[in-house]
Formats: C-alpha cells, structure tokens, sequence
C-alpha cells in the first residue's frame, strides 16, 4: 500500500514538473515572439497614422485613434511604385526559373554523372563559396559594363542565375536516391534527362519547393546588385524604389508615407512564407540528412 502511494506521489510530482516546465517554455516563446513581431507592428501602425498625428506624438503611442489609409494611396501616386513591382516581379521570376534549371542539371551531373575530375572539379566549385560577395560583385560589375548590360533586364538577371549552395543542397539531396534506381533505369534505356524528371525531382520535391522559395526571397529583397548597375528609374527593383521614396517621393520626414510602402513591399514576402513555411523546413531538413 506503502508502495502504491509513494508511485502515486512521484508520478504527480513528474506532472507537476511537466506542467510546469510547458508553462515555462510557452511563456518565453511568447515572449520571444513578441518582440520578434513588435517591429512589424509598429510598422503597420505608422503606416496608419496621418503625417500630422505622427508628428504630433512627442511619446510614440501604440494605439492610434484615427487610422488613415491615405499613406497607401500616396505610396503608389507619389512615386512609381507600380512600375518598380513589375520590374522585381520579372526580376524574381526569370531570376528563380533560370536559376532551377541551372541548379537542377549542374546538382544532377555532380550526383549521378561520372566523368575524369569530377571530385575535384566539385570541391574547386565548393571553394567559391569562400570568396567575398564584394569581389564577386566587382567582378560582375565590369564584366557587365564592359558588355553594354546596363540598365538592362540582362544585366540584372545575369550574375543571379547560379548559386553554389543551392547546387550543393540539391546534389546531397538527389544523393541520397538509391543509386540502384539509377542503374536499373540505365538498363531499361532510360535516358538521364527522363530519370532525372520522371524520377528525381518528384522524390526532391520537398527540397526544390524550398530553393525556389528562397531564391525569390532573396531576389525580391536584392539591393547591392540593383543598385549598383541601374541607376535608370525605369529599371528600379523595389528595393531601390524605397530610397528613391526617401529621396524623391515622400522626402525624409514623411515617416508614416515610407512605411505605408514597407508594409506594400513586404507583403508578398510575408505571405510566401505564411504559406510555404512547412515546406521550407521540410526541405532543408530533407537536404542535410543522410540517409
């Protein structure tokens, strides 16, 4: 009897110290996701604010009284906002559909492939990923002067259409396929280019969602690049068209008009990622286990 009632006391001491623990780690979960969300709070509750409330706030207030959509309306009217959208969705898609090709033949050839050098030809190829992004741009920089690209859809999307990484992701990915598979296809005559569609990317779905979401991630917030070789309007990513609101549209001080067109840029991104965040973390988990 003795025993039954010391189990009895343990296992609801153990049920405490669950309970316990739970309530711990959601509160600081909570926590932590507060302050990771409070900045985008803050920007959408500017970006309701009227100019002349915002600037009379000496205390910045976390509640506003009379929210205004007028910032979103000047965001498209004050500046061609509409037109650097188009100019970073072409960007993204062509950018995005190139680069999976690329990746998806170059990662293939390294998995499945044999020929002389391939090891060493591999590991030179990895090595580029040591190489500062600074001298690579510099690099691309005259290369596309030198050839006219400026200003030019080309000489945005060029430089972007490989990635080291993601061709190192998927050829780990498509390496742990059987090889089997691969020679038995071999032997019903199946050439590489119907194994690797009919086979390969339908298992590696997972990891090819994945690179495609975050290629457009990264094209859609690209910056230095943009910068750097259009200094035509006409050709302005999104990226740019926020200093150029800075600069030309709303002017410095119009705060709440400049965060009006953040939370308009920041949107698609947001939700990519609401929609495709399983499969994310499905992917890159998928690409570095063996297995």
């Amino acid at each position: 009897m003795s025993q039954n009632t010391d189990f009895s006391l343990i296992e609801k001491q153990a049920q405490r110290n669950e309970r316990i623990r739970k309530i711990l780690t959601y509160v600081l979960l909570t926590f932590w996701a507060l302050i990771v969300l409070f900045p985008f709070y803050w920007m959408i509750l500017t970006s309701v604010k009227s100019y002349s409330v915002y600037n009379s706030e000496y205390i910045p207030k976390l509640y506003t009284l009379a929210p205004t959509l007028q910032n979103y309306h000047d965001a498209f009217t004050a500046v061609s906002l509409g037109r650097y959208f188009l100019n970073t969705l072409i960007f993204t898609l062509v950018t995005t559909a190139l680069m999976m090709i690329v990746t998806v033949l170059a990662a293939f050839a390294f998995a499945r492939l044999k020929f002389r050098g391939k090891d060493l030809l591999f590991t030179l190829f990895l090595s580029l990923m040591m190489i500062p992004n600074e001298l690579v741009i510099i690099t691309n920089f005259v290369t596309i002067t030198n050839a006219g690209l400026r200003n030019t859809y080309t000489g945005l999307i060029l430089p972007s259409v490989t990635s080291v990484f993601y061709i190192y992701l998927l050829k780990e990915n498509f390496e742990q396929i059987p090889e089997e598979l691969y020679k038995a296809a071999k032997v019903d005559g199946t050439s590489d280019f119907k194994y690797l569609w009919k086979v390969m990317l339908p298992i590696c779905q997972p990891t090819m969602v994945t690179i495609a979401i975050l290629k457009v991630i990264e094209c859609w917030n690209s910056y230095v690049w943009p910068r750097l070789i259009t200094d035509d309007e006409a050709y302005f990513l999104v990226s740019n068209g926020i200093q150029e609101i800075r600069e030309n549209g709303f002017g410095r001080e119009n705060i709440p008009a400049m965060m009006a067109a953040v939370v308009v840029i920041s949107i698609p991104l947001i939700v990519l990622f609401l929609i495709f965040h399983k499969k994310i973390m499905a992917g890159v988990s998928r690409g570095g286990t063996k297995g």
